[in-house]
C-alpha cells in the first residue's frame, strides 16, 4: 500500500499587532497600563512602585499622567507610599478649582445635615475630590487635617475657600507627630478656636478638645449611629466599651436608658464623659465611668456575673497597615467572645470597627467566630457604615473604612 503524504500544517496567522494608543499629551507621566481600569473608575492613588524610576519633581507639584483611556492631574508626594494622588481630569488645580470642590461639598452637607447640629465632616478627603484632606466643622470652626506635606499648598487653597464662607468663624490646622504621639493646632484664618467648645448634635451637647482630642475632637463619623442607638436605649441597661469622652452613653442614657456604663483606659477621656452627662442635664447616677482596660474589665465582669442588655464596642484602629491584618482580626474575635460573654440572653451587640485594613465582610466573619467561641447564637439586624457626610468615590472602597453591626445574640438552641 502507498503511504499517504504527510498533512501540511497551516502556517498560524500572524497576530494583528494593535498599534500603540497615541499620546493625549506627550509630556505626561506614562504609568503601567495595568491601572488604566483602576484610575478609569476613580480611583485616586498610585503607589510608588508603580512609577517610572527615572521620574522626579517637587514634591507637591501638580503632575500631568497618562495610563491608556484615562488622563488627569496628580500631587506628587517624595514621601509617602502613595506617590500620587490624583486631584482632577480636566485641568491642573488651582485656587479656584479647590474652592469651587469646597463649595460643592458645602452645598452637600446642607442637604445632609440633621437638624439641632452644628458639628459636621465638611471635606472628606477623595470623597469630595481632594484627596488626603479632611475638614470637620465644629460650632463654627474649621479642622483641618492632612495626610502629606506635599498637600500644603492645597492646604492653603482650602484655608482661602472656608474663609468666604460667613458661617466659619476660624480655620485651623491640626498638625500631629506621630513620632512623638503629639499634635497642635496652627491657626490658617479667622478666630482661634477654643481650647474646649461645645457642639451640638441632634440637640445633645458634647465637648470638643480640638488638640487633645481624638481626631479632629469627636468620631464624627457615628453621629447617625449613636442616634439610632438612643431610639433603642429605652429601660435597657448599657454598657459602652472604648467609651472615649461618652457620645453613645450620652446618646443611651438621653434615650430613657435605665443605666449605662462607660469604659476606657484613658481615665481623661473619662471624666470628660461625665461632664458630657452634665451639659446635658441628665441624672448623673445613671451613668458610671469606668477608667480600666476594656479586656480586663470584662474579664472581671464575667467572673462576677455582671450583665447588660445592650454593649457597644468601638475599639481603636487595630491595624494601621496589612501587615498588622492578622493581628487586627485576631483582636476583634478576642473583643466579640468577651463582650458577647456579659450579654444578657436576647441582648442586642453593637460591634464597629474604624480600620480600613479589615473589610466588611472579615469583620462579618469576626462577629460570627467570636460569637461561636462564646457559645452564642448571633443575627445581624442593621448594618450601615459612617455617617452620610462622609462620602466616599464609587472607585475608592478604601473610603468606606467604617463598620457598625448590630445583633442579637440568643443561646445555642
Amino acid at each position: 500500500m502507498s503511504k499517504r503524504p504527510p498533512r501540511q500544517r497551516a502556517e498560524p496567522a500572524p497576530r494583528e499587532q494593535k498599534p500603540p494608543r497615541p499620546r493625549r499629551d506627550p509630556s505626561a507621566l506614562l504609568l503601567p497600563e495595568s491601572l488604566e481600569a483602576r484610575l478609569d473608575a476613580g480611583h485616586p492613588w498610585v503607589y510608588r512602585d508603580h512609577i517610572p524610576a527615572r521620574f522626579s519633581a517637587r514634591g507637591g507639584d501638580f503632575v500631568a499622567v497618562e495610563c491608556g483611556r484615562f488622563h488627569g492631574w496628580a500631587i506628587w508626594d517624595e514621601e509617602s507610599p502613595i506617590a500620587l494622588r490624583v486631584f482632577s481630569r480636566k485641568q491642573r488645580p488651582d485656587a479656584a478649582w479647590v474652592k469651587a470642590r469646597v463649595d460643592e461639598a458645602w452645598a452637600l452637607r446642607k442637604r445632609l445635615l440633621p437638624p439641632q447640629t452644628d458639628a459636621f465632616r465638611l471635606l472628606f478627603g477623595e470623597g469630595d475630590q481632594l484627596p488626603g484632606i479632611v475638614v470637620d466643622v465644629y460650632a463654627g470652626f474649621a479642622v483641618v487635617v492632612s495626610y502629606a506635606s506635599a498637600l500644603g499648598r492645597v492646604v492653603a487653597w482650602v484655608a482661602e475657600a472656608l474663609a468666604e464662607h460667613p458661617e466659619i468663624r476660624g480655620v485651623c490646622e491640626r498638625v500631629t507627630r506621630r513620632k512623638e504621639r503629639t499634635s497642635s493646632l496652627r491657626l490658617l484664618g479667622g478666630e482661634p478656636p477654643p481650647e474646649v467648645a461645645l457642639i451640638e448634635e441632634y440637640g445633645l451637647r458634647y465637648e470638643v478638645d480640638f488638640e487633645a482630642g481624638q481626631k479632629t475632637g469627636l468620631f464624627l463619623d457615628h453621629r447617625e449611629n449613636r442616634h439610632y442607638l438612643r431610639q433603642l436605649a429605652s429601660g435597657k441597661r448599657v454598657l459602652n466599651l472604648f467609651s472615649y469622652t461618652g457620645a453613645f452613653s450620652v446618646s443611651c442614657v438621653a434615650g430613657g436608658a435605665s443605666h449605662v456604663t462607660s469604659v476606657d483606659i484613658a481615665a481623661p477621656a473619662i471624666e470628660a464623659a461625665g461632664r458630657n452627662v452634665a451639659h446635658n442635664a441628665l441624672p448623673a447616677e445613671l451613668h458610671e465611668g469606668v477608667a480600666a482596660d476594656v479586656f480586663e474589665f470584662l474579664e472581671s465582669a464575667k467572673a462576677r456575673g455582671r450583665k447588660w442588655d445592650l454593649v457597644i464596642a468601638d475599639p481603636p484602629s487595630f491595624a494601621s497597615s496589612r501587615a498588622e491584618l492578622f493581628g487586627a482580626l485576631r483582636a476583634y474575635k478576642k473583643l466579640h467572645t468577651a463582650a458577647l460573654s456579659v450579654l444578657e440572653p436576647g441582648g442586642l451587640y453593637a460591634g464597629a470597627s474604624c480600620t480600613s485594613q479589615v473589610s466588611p465582610d472579615a469583620f462579618r466573619q469576626t462577629l460570627a467566630e467570636g460569637a461561636a467561641r462564646a457559645q452564642r447564637r448571633l443575627t445581624v439586624v442593621h448594618e450601615v457604615a459612617h455617617a452620610p457626610d462622609h462620602p466616599y468615590a464609587a472607585g475608592h472602597l478604601e473610603g468606606r473604612y467604617l463598620k457598625f453591626v448590630l445583633c442579637r445574640a440568643l443561646p445555642f438552641a
